[in-house]
């Protein structure tokens, strides 16, 4: 009996010291607020996704991630991950929750806050991030000037989402470099060629239809390519390029779709997608998480450019890299990486290589300050833009 007694004490005691353990090891959290766009569109939401989650193993930390099914979502979700107490960090991913953040901020003034593509919106427990959208661009459209001129098509397109100022940013970067294109153009061959932009404020980030039927409108009246400035909507620009190349009997070359956000070359078995106008997302939501962790949160505004790494236009590395992405999300298969990486190879290789030196000259530029692209933040200013850069046929 004694030696049981002793037994059932260590048990006891055993059980104790487990149970404090467990205590002891219990994870910080992070949340990650997601806009209506929501996983799976394979660029902002997703890139949101990837760098909170890819922080959270890094640092040890449960991440939650919060889906916002529609707007009257966003106030709600940011206010029910505060008042738990439980997160080292909210973030939240997009324009759109802007206002439901200026709100909660105040409400929960100890809670610490990170919010991308919003720099108007500022307080002591908000770190935001913004991008330079306007200079990424300025090189995708660029080649996009310069691949209709060589290519003898009429337009340039461009589908975009809901009519706000980040889109303002691609928008006015993007007549800039086609216009620079053109240009570098009538330069190197000595022929002024006559191209304009055709362009949609499709109104939504989710209709895919639409995003299907604004592409086909442009296909129709001669674009060479179609940038995605829309997020999910881009699988159905994808889906009218696609459909276009079948009618004409093609299988690789113009019309080809340009990706938004994330390196989205591999899209459609690489055969269409040349180029993709990243915005590193992901980068901005790790260097939060690891801002806070690091005990170094520090509010207000920081601007992510081709400089700090925060936007670029895609290569081959980052093909390499995205595809990884691109089949964890469903949108390639395995057995198809290699015909993936040699249709996209010979796209590019079919592509004059001293257009993708003017591609690099530019960027070069932009880098040294030397070419100064256009961007806008209000209606008057996309206005006036358009006037300087009208690229009409």
């Amino acid at each position: 009996m004694k030696l049981q007694r002793i037994l059932a004490l260590l048990a006891v005691l055993v059980l104790g010291i487990s149970l404090v353990g467990m205590v002891g090891v219990a994870k910080d959290k992070v949340a990650v607020i997601l806009d209506v766009g929501g996983r799976g569109d394979l660029s902002f939401n997703d890139m949101g996704f990837k760098g909170t989650d890819q922080a959270a193993k890094d640092f040890n930390l449960d991440m939650v991630e919060i889906q916002s099914a529609t707007a009257a979502d966003y106030l709600p979700n940011i206010r029910n991950a505060a008042r738990t107490g439980e997160y080292k960090l909210i973030i939240c991913v997009g324009f759109l929750l802007g206002d439901a953040l200026a709100q909660a901020s105040q409400e929960f003034p100890k809670q610490n806050f990170a919010i991308i593509d919003v720099g108007y919106i500022t307080g002591p427990n908000i770190m935001n991030y913004v991008f330079r959208e306007n200079e990424q661009s300025a090189l995708v459209g660029a080649l996009g000037g310069m691949l209709a001129a060589s290519q003898n098509y009429n337009y340039v397109g461009c589908v975009l989402g809901i009519e706000i100022p980040v889109l303002y940013h691609f928008e006015a970067g993007y007549r800039f470099g086609i216009t620079w294109g053109l240009q570098k153009y009538a330069a190197v061959t000595s022929h002024t060629a006559n191209v304009g932009l055709l362009y949609t404020y499709t109104g939504t980030f989710s209709d895919v239809a639409l995003g299907k039927s604004a592409t086909e409108a442009q296909l129709a009246q001669g674009a060479v390519a179609v940038y995605n400035v829309a997020g999910p909507l881009g699988v159905g620009d994808l889906e009218a390029i696609t459909e276009k190349h079948k009618a004409i009997g093609t299988t690789t070359g113009a019309p080809y779709y340009f990706g938004v956000d994330a390196n989205q070359d591999y899209l459609g078995n690489g055969r269409y997608g040349i180029a993709s106008g990243m915005k590193r997302v992901d980068n901005a939501c790790y260097a939060a998480v690891k801002a806070v962790v690091e005990n170094k949160f520090a509010a207000g505004v920081t601007s992510l450019g081709l400089k700090e790494g925060g936007v670029a236009i895609s290569g081959a590395q980052d093909l390499l890299d995205f595809m990884a992405f691109g089949m964890a999300g469903g949108a390639l298969k395995e057995a198809d990486v290699y015909s993936t990486i040699a249709n996209w190879a010979t796209n590019r290789a079919n592509v004059p290589y001293w257009i993708w030196q003017a591609v690099d000259e530019l960027r070069a530029g932009i880098l040294a300050g030397t070419v100064s692209v256009p961007t806008a933040d209000t209606k008057p200013e996309m206005e006036a833009v358009r006037a300087q850069y009208p690229l009409t046929r």
